[in-house]
């Protein structure tokens, strides 16, 4: 396992998973339906530091966004765990393009945005590639939901060559203990570090 001061930051991203206004906004879909969570509120403001660090000394912000697929009829396409999880979501929210699908305001803009349509935004998408034609070898993950998009497109990263590291304090979800099992779990492949880790190993590079 590489460690985090080991990262080319030239060839690091700053992978931020999810962290959209649909997520994250009081008027999002989640925060109409009031699914909310202090833990991952917080994420935007202890994240914009590092996102400004990164910008700085030349590293990648790189961005998924889950998005709701409108079909024919404009309704978008949700799989059934997640009607049955979220029945609130509708017509309009993570639409491709959309106010809600983009990223929170407090980290935009990000250097690339990669659509996702499952747990991994590895599945389906161009994340590869992108990551491949920019040169990027070294993810440094953060954003929402650990035990979920987190966890599912850092283990994609690994199995594809990817160095990976894992915010602890820089991802959550619903639940402390789901967070903190995910985090352990992910700690087999991927180097745990703190924002402030991070912080310190950018002020040095």
């Amino acid at each position: 396992m590489t460690d985090f001061k080991d990262f080319d930051i030239q060839k690091t991203a700053l992978m931020l998973v999810d962290l959209q206004n649909d997520f994250l906004h009081p008027d999002g879909a989640y925060g109409r339906a009031g699914q909310k969570a202090d833990a991952i509120a917080a994420l935007p403001a202890r994240l914009a530091p590092l996102a400004k660090a990164f910008r700085a000394v030349g590293g990648w912000l790189v961005s998924t966004h889950f998005t709701l697929v409108p079909m024919r009829t404009g309704e978008p396409y949700i799989a059934d765990h997640l009607k049955h999880l979220r029945p609130f979501l509708k017509k309009g929210d993570f639409l491709p393009g959309g106010w809600g699908q983009a990223l929170v305001d407090e980290l935009a803009p990000a250097d690339i945005t990669v659509e996702k349509v499952a747990y991994s935004a590895f599945y389906m998408s161009r994340l590869e590639f992108v990551l491949s034609k920019a040169g990027i070898a070294h993810l440094l993950f953060a954003g929402i939901v650990t035990n979920g998009g987190v966890a599912s497109t850092l283990r994609d990263a690994h199995v594809r060559g990817f160095d990976c590291a894992v915010l602890e304090d820089g991802c959550a979800t619903f639940s402390d203990a789901r967070h903190t099992a995910a985090i352990a779990d992910m700690g087999s492949i991927a180097q745990v570090l703190s924002v402030n880790e991070a912080l310190a190993r950018l002020a040095v590079s």
